[in-house]
């Protein structure tokens, strides 16, 4: 394949430092081509943040780029391989339907991985075509490009590029490419793979190198890897609070989709709650519910447990020591989640100081939700707007509201302070699911707008703008629960 003739002025300025790590970790692989790439929609917003000319990019040229069948400037293309627990069971896995590109180097300083999903067939689709749906790359574009605006660590995307060829799963559909970017794919399931059919010195390398991406300031620590464990941890415990805020389900935390960066990736069976109930499970293939929103803190601190025992050799020389070490760190994975829920929750009520009564009055709060199925983004943004929420009428909600007016009555800051807390803390809307598929809907029969007005609002979630009022509203009662796929 030949490097793009685009001119120097699209911004391309590609590094490539995870080629040159262990061939073990990878396998050099160009996309395939497609037969005629159009982009469908694309992200100016993030393209100028990377450096990259959005005019050049959305060119023919620029699109033969984001779809394929050229290669930018720099580009090193392969696929990384990894290994994961899925639903539990240990498998090898790797890039099946992605090629990396190379690492874009940015005017501000940072080094951001650019990826294409559905590029074609690697030595790791295990049968599958490489190839992806245009419905699934445009909902993970809608999903990373809301969880950005919510301000929560995420891939993000590019630019989504249909093109022109059909794919077959149940039906013919339409094909794409989406173009994501992320601050690396580093998985837990990367160091699993290093740790399973590596050495110890593979596993080594990748750790060096991770510290050197993500966590310069742990190099020089007494103990760098368990240093390494130890950020890992916190930044996940704070990531996946960040999830239970905001009512979202991952649907698939397999431990291969959990990233050493601390951003939220792969947005397949993926969704945001409307009714409130922890064992909320969208996903069509988490049938035990393995993965439900009450469930997400407890995976999270198993998968992290499984980059531990990677990480094992490199800990301690005695493993024994080295389990000790690994098992004391771990532990610390659910006070900081507590930590930082709690601290969530409480900007969500607007409070501002801790209170030994705080996490009652949280539950109290929830268990009533749970109770009455209350909707999880509307209750708080009735309670920050100072409306009536769905359990107005009930007199245990009654009582608990009294409670919380006084316990802010309680601390210094004013009620105004309180209120632009909690605006700042609950948002307005999010991307619900119905909104969601009547967007991807309208795309595949050729019409943008519904999708581009949908991106629009969930781009300044908490500004509480009449236009967002219609996007607000939850899901007509339709009798069937919503269901979500993988997209593969």
């Amino acid at each position: 394949m030949t490097q793009s003739q685009q001119p120097a002025a699209a911004g391309w300025k590609l590094d490539n430092s995870y080629s040159r790590l262990p061939d073990l970790l990878f396998t050099r692989q160009e996309p395939a081509p497609v037969k005629a790439p159009k982009i469908i929609l694309f992200n100016r917003e993030l393209a100028e943040t990377l450096g990259l000319d959005a005019s050049s990019l959305q060119s023919p040229e620029g699109a033969a780029v984001l779809a394929g069948n050229e290669l930018p400037q720099g580009a090193e293309p392969l696929a990384q391989a990894y290994a994961g627990h899925q639903f539990g069971y240990f498998n090898m896995l790797g890039d099946g339907r992605a090629v990396l590109l190379g690492e874009q180097l940015t005017p501000a300083g940072g080094r951001y991985d650019i990826q294409l999903k559905g590029s074609g067939r690697t030595p790791y689709s295990r049968g599958g075509d490489g190839r992806a749906a245009l419905g699934p790359m445009l909902r993970e574009y809608i999903i990373s490009e809301a969880m950005h605006g919510l301000g929560i660590p995420t891939t993000r995307s590019l630019a989504v590029t249909a093109t022109g060829q059909e794919i077959q799963r149940e039906l013919s559909l339409p094909g794409a490419v989406l173009t994501r970017v992320a601050a690396s794919h580093i998985r837990v399931g990367t160091f699993q793979y290093a740790a399973q059919w590596g050495t110890s010195e593979d596993v080594r390398t990748l750790a060096d190198y991770t510290i050197a991406r993500h966590y310069p300031h742990v190099k020089d620590a007494e103990q760098s890897y368990l240093s390494l464990l130890q950020e890992v941890i916190r930044r996940q415990a704070s990531l996946i609070s960040q999830w239970q805020l905001v009512g979202f389900i991952h649907g698939v935390m397999n431990t291969d989709n959990m990233t050493l960066s601390g951003e939220s990736i792969d947005y397949g069976p993926c969704a945001f709650m409307d009714a409130y109930h922890p064992s909320t499970v969208f996903s069509s293939i988490d049938s035990q519910g393995r993965y439900a929103y009450g469930k997400q803190p407890y995976i999270g601190a198993w998968n992290l447990a499984r980059l531990a025992e990677a990480l094992l050799p490199l800990i301690h020389e005695d493993v024994n020591k080295a389990a000790e070490l690994a098992e004391e760190e771990i532990a610390k994975f659910g006070v900081w989640f507590e930590d930082s829920w709690l601290h969530g929750m409480r900007a969500k009520l607007g409070l501002f100081n801790e209170h030994q009564d705080d996490q009652e009055l949280i539950t109290d709060l929830l268990d009533l939700m749970a109770e009455h199925r209350a909707d999880f983004t509307n209750t708080f943004r009735a309670l920050t707007l100072g409306e009536d929420t769905e359990m107005q009428a009930i007199e245990a909600f009654q009582r608990w509201q009294e409670r919380w007016k006084k316990r802010q009555r309680q601390q210094e800051e004013s009620l105004e302070a309180a209120w632009r807390l909690m605006r700042g803390s609950n948002p307005a809307v999010i991307p619900r699911n119905h909104r969601v598929e009547e967007a991807l809907q309208a795309a595949e029969q050729g019409d943008l707008s519904v999708i581009k007005r949908l991106l629009e609002v969930l781009s300044h979630p908490y500004i509480y703008s009449s236009l967002q009022q219609p996007y607000c509203d939850p899901p007509e009662p339709t009798g069937r629960a919503y269901r979500t796929y993988c997209g593969t």
